[in-house]
């Protein structure tokens, strides 16, 4: 697949290329084609994404410009697009319909079209629009769950709760999406890590989401996580604690999922597919706890990770 990092953007003759700042991981070698700049809500307490950039919604039009310009560039050899910034659902249904007929028709070798959406959004999304967005050629839904606690979505200003999550996340799958889903470790601190790991799987539990992708809390300056962490009224959780607050969430799931460590921020690759894998998974985390308490080293090593984070 195509690699599409050239630039914010791309001057080709007389055409330009809006290239969008982010994307998962899982994404590294998709087009990325900008449908909306920026975030409609912002206000994620650990996120810094956005916070610069001011909500809007691109015409369609110009959208298939940059569409036709990623063809002239690519010469149509394009199997998975990723559509940004980071609700991009809140466009009309028949715009993004318009955008993805478009984009199927440039590029008939596409597999896989997939986009960033809030819970909130598909839940106010009619299940018939949601399908008629799916048959259009949107395949894949990246949603940030990040956890399942009422109280801990509230206190980062997530905009949702678990009800509002489960809600618009099973929606996404009665609808025909891939839905992938991102849990945040550490989001409940010292404090409250085995409150956020327990009811983060029930959540999962009540989604049964295809993919489940963790990722380690980075405090970020210029964040309220950050401040907090400054100021002393929250603590970021040990490795030790990161592990067992792992272990106590893979433990509680009951779900058939794809889990996925695939993010630079995690101590520790836990893979696997649930719940065939479980055991294995949950014996991978314990062999880490283990090493953990005997070898001075490697904890030094982790120790060190997580100081890193906070420069």
């Amino acid at each position: 697949m195509l690699n599409f990092r050239f630039g914010r953007h791309l001057a080709m003759g007389e055409e330009s290329y809006d290239f969008p700042p982010f994307r998962p991981p899982s994404e590294a070698n998709s087009l990325l084609l900008r449908v909306t700049r920026g975030c409609p809500w912002n206000r994620c307490a650990f996120c810094p994404m956005y916070k610069h950039i001011k909500f809007e919604k691109r015409p369609v039009q110009e959208v298939k410009q940059d569409i036709d310009t990623a063809r002239a560039f690519t010469r149509g050899n394009v199997e998975s697009v990723f559509i940004a910034d980071s609700d991009s659902l809140v466009i009309k249904t028949k715009e993004m319909c318009q955008i993805l007929g478009h984009l199927h028709r440039t590029f008939p070798s596409l597999t896989r079209v997939t986009s960033y959406a809030r819970a909130l959004t598909l839940k106010r999304k009619s299940i018939e629009s949601l399908r008629k967005i799916r048959s259009a050629g949107l395949t894949r839904i990246h949603i940030g769950l990040e956890t399942g606690s009422a109280q801990l979505l509230d206190r980062i200003k997530k905009g949702a709760g678990p009800r509002t999550m489960i809600r618009g996340c099973t929606k996404a799958g009665e609808a025909g999406f891939e839905v992938s889903l991102y849990v945040l470790l550490g989001i409940g601190g010292e404090a409250d890590w085995q409150e956020h790991a327990v009811e983060t799987a029930k959540v999962l539990n009540q989604i049964n989401p295809d993919f489940i992708r963790v990722r380690t809390l980075v405090p970020v300056p210029g964040t309220p996580v950050f401040q907090w962490w400054n100021e002393g009224s929250f603590q970021m959780p040990s490795p030790e604690t990161i592990l067992k607050e792992q272990r106590t969430l893979i433990d509680g799931l009951s779900v058939t999922s794809e889990y996925l460590s695939d993010h630079v921020s995690n101590y520790a690759p836990i893979n696997g597919n649930l719940p065939a894998e479980k055991t294995e998974m949950l014996s991978m985390i314990d062999a880490a706890l283990e090493r953990l308490s005997e070898d001075t080293d490697f904890r030094a090593d982790l120790e060190s990770m997580r100081y890193l984070r906070r420069l």
